[in-house]
């Protein structure tokens, strides 16, 4: 039974410490979602930087010069584009790890549960099968008094 409380006592814990692992978890996720905000901020305040740039060294460039910086520039730009899509890429594989391993760790959660109830059904059987015991036994315990009545009365006639 204290085998029963303590495993209660256990399993309580557990529960608690997921639920604050869950906040916390939670609270990370804002935090990296304000960190890509600030960042795309950041992005888009370089793209204004650039821009301004652009303009002050467009003023004395002939058109072919012109043109070609465009060009570098949109390279530039795909090239960060594309580190972006890796990274975001790389972030949705995590997730997809630790959603894997939550699950892992709810199987064995309901397999600890289910083995708890498979040992609380043995246990009342166990039970059953003790008062059974008993029961034959005091049925057992009558017949033999009844024996005992039934040689009296033999012995009394």
């Amino acid at each position: 039974l204290t085998s029963y409380w303590r495993d209660l006592a256990y399993w309580d814990m557990r529960y608690f410490a997921r639920e604050r692992w869950c906040k916390r978890e939670k609270e990370r996720e804002r935090e990296r979602e304000r960190e890509r905000e600030r960042e795309r901020e950041r992005e888009r305040e370089r793209e204004r930087e650039r821009e301004r740039e652009r303009e002050r060294r467009e003023g004395g460039m002939g058109e072919r010069e012109r043109e070609r910086e465009r060009e570098r520039e949109r390279e530039r730009e795909r090239e960060g584009e594309r580190g972006r899509e890796r990274e975001r890429g790389r972030e949705l594989e995590r997730e997809r790890e630790r959603e894997r391993e939550r699950e892992r760790e709810r199987e064995k959660q309901r397999e600890r549960e289910r083995e708890r109830g498979r040992e609380r059904a043995r246990e009342r059987e166990r039970g059953r099968e003790r008062e059974r015991e008993r029961e034959r036994e005091r049925e057992r315990e009558r017949e033999r008094e009844r024996e005992r009545e039934r040689v009296s009365e033999r012995a009394g006639t």
